[in-house]
């Protein structure tokens, strides 16, 4: 198996849509700190698992200063973009969100 790892960082903002009273429901913004990992049995026919260029122009192009609510479909917590990139990100498997320093979700594919 091969495994690459991309980092991260985006500017992005988001309010969240919560069942409780929360500052977090206004919207505010973020410096992202994002992992993402790809794995395959094989290479691609350039010898990679993902290009890391590929990986960078999906996650910048899409959410680097973008209000993330437009862009994901579900309440944007940490946890539901870390899904959504291991969905759209080609080879994904793993991904770690960090929205704050000690606030981080990890998002793993079965």
């Amino acid at each position: 198996m091969y495994y690459v790892k991309k980092r991260l960082e985006i500017s992005a903002a988001h309010k969240l849509c919560l069942s409780y009273e929360s500052k977090c429901t206004q919207l505010h913004g973020h410096n992202w700190i994002i992992t993402v990992e790809c794995k395959s049995e094989t290479l691609n026919q350039d010898g990679m698992v993902t290009d890391f260029t590929h990986v960078k122009e999906k996650i910048n192009g899409l959410l680097d200063h973008a209000v993330l609510n437009d862009v994901i479909p579900v309440n944007p917590t940490a946890e539901n973009i870390a899904r959504w990139i291991v969905d759209n990100v080609e080879n994904a498997w793993r991904c770690e969100v960090q929205e704050s320093e000690g606030n981080i979700a990890i998002y793993e594919k079965d």
